[in-house]
């Protein structure tokens, strides 16, 4: 059961889904994740560990007393090679390592131990100890120490493993990933800049900040004195919030990742109550996700101040929350339903998401819109967008629109963005240019005479086949007619009541 050395990417992938496929079968897939994922961090703190000993020699005999020579202490009994030679009640041995790992360092609390693995289920062991040595002996083939497998190179493979787990998950999966390609167009599209905090409010397992933080390792990886990106971020979920956690110290970022929902209890905020801002926003909430209008019109933070998003999405609200935590020459990019863009447009009378639309667009924040392939997400086979709000446009008064529908390759599962597919969209940004079939700049005005309907397929020409209205979209205009209508109906009620008539309760 030694370790050997690893060769390049593929190898580490092949073993580490082989790892995984050790308890897939007797394990749901939304949950099969929770259970390895942690045990394949340990091992790579326990390898580091083992590394960090070495490396500091004759002072190592101190280390026990002062658990700050190295990046994390791991206890005796957690460490690799004493899992690799426990042979009884390992579901126990293994729950009281992942704790007292989180004990000994408070920043891998409810990170790394929020999982049993002497669980139980209608009296049954979730996973037998048979099943977890078998985990234990195929991830001691290999070390996972620095010189074995670098951040990236970690963080690659464990990339890899929540996309594969995504791929079992089905519908949920978005709660959690982004497509990896996606997050780097996000990336290239924010730009970041020497010393620019940089914040994901609804922050999934991590991967739109690793890739903010690649981008700019990428970008100025030539110039090692520059100031580094600090990072924040916000997950409801606490299964995810410690996959963000666990990724962002895989990569060694300046990262603050909290625990809870931003909507309702964002996290960052000022010494005056008021919320903390930052230089660049990214983020991939849910699409359509609904609220009570309590939570907005009760909103203490100052956030809706472009107007109450209906009941029936809330994607113009989490953009003003969004927009509020930008600093005054803040950039964000968020994805979202393609028909955030474009609902309520065309229609009489007035329209929410229309008119917040509108708002954004007369104080000149909207500066692209970019419609993705279908097929990319996978939580949805709708395209989604990318809309980008700038409180400092270097282009005033113009909003870019990028038709990207045929930016892909076929995949299966998926669709997927390519390298030169990103390369394309992001210098058409980047460079402001208009590119045949592709983008295409308009005026405010422009956006105000086609009533805010800010959809690139309205601008930007394809050779595709006449659109149909998506599924997901048909519904939220039906939820939202009839919300309208029971705000109708109510006051004509009142009025009707006020007048003398006895309302009759519907049945």
């Amino acid at each position: 059961m030694a370790d050997k050395p690893l060769v390049g990417l593929p190898a580490l992938e092949n073993w580490l889904w082989e790892a995984a496929c050790v308890i897939r079968g007797p394990i749901d897939a939304p949950k099969f994740k929770d259970y390895i994922l942690p045990l394949l961090f340990l091992k790579r703190l326990s390898d580091v560990f083992e590394d960090e000993l070495k490396e500091l020699g004759d002072v190592a005999r101190f280390v026990e007393d002062d658990h700050t020579l190295v990046r994390f202490y791991i206890p005796p009994n957690a460490r690799w090679e004493k899992i690799g030679r426990q042979t009884t009640e390992l579901g126990d041995f293994l729950t009281d390592a992942v704790r007292a790992v989180a004990r000994e360092n408070p920043k891998l609390q409810g990170v790394i131990d929020s999982v049993d693995y002497n669980v139980t289920a209608a009296g049954q062991r979730t996973l037998s100890d048979e099943q977890l040595r078998a985990l234990v002996q195929i991830l001691s083939r290999h070390r996972l120490g620095l010189r074995d497998a670098s951040p990236t190179l970690f963080g690659q493979a464990y990339e890899y493993l929540l996309r594969k787990f995504a791929e079992g998950q089905g519908s949920s999966a978005g709660e959690f990933f982004t497509p990896p390609e996606v997050a780097v167009l996000m990336a290239h599209i924010l730009d970041p800049e020497p010393g620019d905090t940089v914040y994901d409010p609804t922050c999934g397992s991590g991967g739109l900040l690793v890739k903010t933080h690649l981008r700019f390792q990428e970008k100025y990886q030539d110039a090692p004195r520059v100031s580094p990106l600090k990072f924040f971020g916000q997950e409801i979920n606490p299964t995810t919030f410690a996959l963000a956690r666990m990724d962002v110290f895989i990569y060694d970022m300046e990262a603050e990742i909290a625990l809870g929902d931003t909507m309702n209890r964002p996290a960052f905020s000022k010494h005056d109550g008021s919320l903390a801002q930052f230089v660049k926003v990214t983020a991939n909430p849910m699409w359509n996700q609904k609220f009570g209008s309590a939570v907005y019109e009760h909103d203490t933070y100052d956030r809706m101040l472009m107007g109450i998003p209906p009941s029936s999405s809330a994607d113009w609200g989490w953009i003003q929350h969004m927009h509020a935590s930008l600093n005054s020459s803040g950039k964000m990019a968020v994805v979202l339903d393609t028909g955030a863009a474009s609902r309520g447009s065309g229609n009489q009378g007035s329209n929410r998401e229309r008119d917040i639309r509108k708002a954004f667009v007369e104080r000149d924040s909207v500066e692209a819109v970019i419609l993705l392939p279908e097929n990319l997400f996978y939580n949805t086979s709708a395209p989604g967008i990318i809309l980008v709000i700038n409180k400092r446009k270097k282009n005033p008064s113009q909003i870019l629109l990028i038709n990207a529908s045929k930016e892909f390759l076929k995949g299966r599962p998926k669709n997927y963005l390519t390298p030169n597919n990103i390369a394309r969209i992001s210098d058409a940004y980047l460079n402001w240019r208009e590119i045949e079939g592709l983008s295409r700049i308009i005026s405010n005005d422009d956006a105000a005479r086609n009533d805010f309907n800010l959809s690139p397929s309205r601008y930007v020409a394809s050779d595709s086949k006449e659109e149909v209205l998506p599924v997901e979209e048909a519904l939220v205009l039906l939820a939202e007619a009839e919300e309208e209508r029971a705000a109708v109906d109510a006051e004509l009620n009142a009025v009707l009541g006020e007048l003398g008539y006895r309302i009759k309760d519907e049945e």
